[in-house]
C-alpha cells in the first residue's frame, strides 16, 4: 500500500502543480493574450475544478487502499490465529487513524485544495477586472 500511495501523490502533486500553474498563467497573461475577463474567470474556476477533481479521486483511492488494508489485516490475523495461536496478533483499530500517515497525506491534499479554492475565490478572481 505504501508504494501506491506515494505514487498517487506524486500524480496529484503534478496535476496539482500543472493546473494551478495554468490558472496563474492566465490570470497574469490573460489581457496580453487578448481574453476577455469573463472567459478568463471560467478558465480559471474550471482548472480550479479539475485539480478539486483530482484531489477528490486521489483522496478516494488513499482511502480505498486503508480499507483494502484493513481488509487484508483482518483476514491475515484470522490466518494466525488459525496457524499459530489465537490473539497471536492484533487487529488493527480504526480509532488508531491519527497514527496512520495516509490521514495526513488525505489532509494536505484537503487542505491545499481548500487554500486553492480560498484564494482563487477571494483573491484571484476579484482582482480580474
Amino acid at each position: 500500500m505504501n508504494e501506491n500511495v506515494y505514487k498517487f501523490l506524486a500524480i496529484y502533486q503534478a496535476i496539482a502543480t500543472t493546473t494551478i500553474g495554468a490558472a496563474l498563467a492566465l490570470f497574469v497573461w490573460y489581457k496580453r493574450w487578448h481574453i476577455p475577463t469573463a472567459i478568463a474567470r471560467r478558465g480559471i474556476l474550471g482548472l480550479m475544478w479539475l485539480e478539486t477533481i483530482a484531489a477528490c479521486f486521489t483522496a478516494l483511492l488513499i482511502f480505498i487502499g486503508i480499507l483494502a488494508w484493513l481488509d487484508y489485516r483482518r483476514e491475515e490475523c484470522e490466518l494466525t490465529d488459525e496457524a499459530v495461536y489465537t490473539g497471536f496478533r492484533k487487529a488493527p483499530r480504526v480509532r488508531n487513524f491519527f497514527r496512520w500517515y495516509e490521514t495526513y497525506i488525505i489532509f494536505f491534499i484537503a487542505a491545499s485544495t481548500a487554500a486553492m479554492w480560498f484564494y482563487g475565490t477571494n483573491l484571484i478572481i476579484p482582482n480580474m477586472i
